[in-house]
């Protein structure tokens, strides 16, 4: 979960890089139709997708389409929103989705998941408004913000939807007729765009963030989140997504862009607070 987490904030970044070079529901078909390609590849060398895998088709259909959203706001936002504070952004998708998750499948929250979303929540808060209270008090969110927090709530909806709505089907699997769905959805959506663009002269930024975006935070976080789920309860797997601004920052300073100022970090210590109390184990603290 360190490695999914930080191929995630990986997105953030490099989306950041060429958001505005590509429409991103141009983008995000095209991304959506390649990581079709390395998941396919995947289930086939597992044994492939077994018999009966893509009954009643509108359930990827559903999920693709709530997929497809968040990816194309993600880069929307990101044209003018720092990677930080979208990924900021990103940490309040647990707090939203607990709360879809209740209207959807009944699932009650323990006290402490409860204390500890809350936590991350005011950390993703701290670093939206860039640790400015007067900003928070007259909630002059950015526009890039704004627009991101819509995608993410598409993502929230999505989570507990794939539990909703699967049945049996592996993660794999599940995966490929979402990212297929949501690749059709968007061709539909954006033929226009994607006929329109030169795509030999786009700038290598995007072709670089669009096979990273494909295969690295897609087809491999797969991977490695099913390999997770299988070994960790549900509440750890979903206290990584506390790290992504974390792993942002990292990403940022490596490809030259700087930290964010020092108050500011304060809300990401506030995020990996969250992470540590969501770790914890319940039946450890009752012993």
């Amino acid at each position: 979960m360190l490695a999914f987490s930080a191929l995630v904030a990986g997105s953030f970044s490099l989306g950041g890089l060429m958001a505005n070079d590509i429409d991103p529901a141009a983008f995000t078909a095209v991304r959506f139709w390649l990581a079709a390609v390395f998941v396919g590849a995947l289930a086939q060398m597992r044994g492939g997708f077994g018999a009966g895998s893509f009954k009643a088709p509108w359930r990827y259909a559903v999920l693709g389409g709530l997929f497809g959203i968040y990816f194309v706001l993600m880069f929307e936002g990101l044209k003018t929103a720092p990677p930080v504070s979208a990924a900021a952004v990103f940490t309040l998708v647990p707090l939203m989705a607990a709360g879809f998750a209740y209207v959807l499948l009944r699932q009650i929250l323990t006290s402490r998941m409860a204390a500890a979303l809350s936590i991350g929540a005011v950390g993703a808060l701290w670093v939206i408004f860039r640790a400015d209270l007067s900003a928070l008090l007259a909630f002059d969110v950015g526009r890039g913000e704004a627009i991101y927090f819509i995608g993410c709530v598409s993502h929230a909806i999505y989570t507990p939807m794939v539990r909703r709505l699967n049945r049996g089907e592996t993660a794999v699997t599940f995966t490929f007729g979402t990212v297929v769905a949501g690749g059709a959805l968007l061709l539909v959506y954006a033929w226009g765009d994607l006929v329109a663009i030169d795509w030999f002269s786009l700038p290598i930024r995007v072709w670089v963030a669009l096979f990273y975006t494909a295969f690295f935070a897609t087809a491999c976080t797969v991977v490695l989140l099913q390999f997770a789920t299988l070994r960790l309860p549900s509440a750890k797997v979903m206290a990584y997504t506390y790290l992504t601004p974390s792993w942002v920052i990292v990403w940022e300073t490596v490809l030259g862009n700087g930290v964010p100022p020092t108050l500011v970090l304060g809300g990401v210590a506030l995020t990996i607070l969250a992470l540590l109390l969501l770790l914890r184990d319940d039946e450890a603290r009752k012993t």
